[in-house]
């Protein structure tokens, strides 16, 4: 069975920086997409960022230019570097991998960002 496992989250202040880390239990090479959604208390579960086995990338308009996706297909692992955190940013992460034609959820990981 596919596990995601993220960590990396916790508690910063405003303006300060995150590494999300989710690790894949077999190759990231299988997936076609690869993405961070994040959901705040009361609200939806939203995507932040997204990749795709060809390099494109994407973000929410909220993150862009704070938050950067990337993976690392040596070491079966997606990143999210976020810089410049918000109180606004503070949500449970998740990563989401796509391989046709199943989905795969991480537990997730709480970002808490103080003002």
């Amino acid at each position: 069975q596919v596990q995601l496992v993220e960590s990396g989250g916790g508690l910063v202040q405003t303006g300060g920086t995150l590494r999300l880390s989710c690790a894949a239990s077999k190759s990231i090479l299988s997936y076609s997409t690869m993405a961070w959604y994040r959901q705040a208390p009361g609200k939806q579960r939203e995507l932040v960022a997204a990749t795709t086995g060809t390099g494109r990338t994407s973000y929410a308009d909220s993150v862009k230019g704070r938050f950067t996706i990337s993976r690392d297909n040596a070491k079966n692992t997606l990143y999210l570097q976020m810089n410049a955190l918000k109180p606004d940013d503070t949500a449970v992460y998740y990563c989401y991998a796509y391989s046709i034609p199943n989905t795969y959820w991480g537990q997730g990981t709480q970002v808490t960002v103080s003002s």
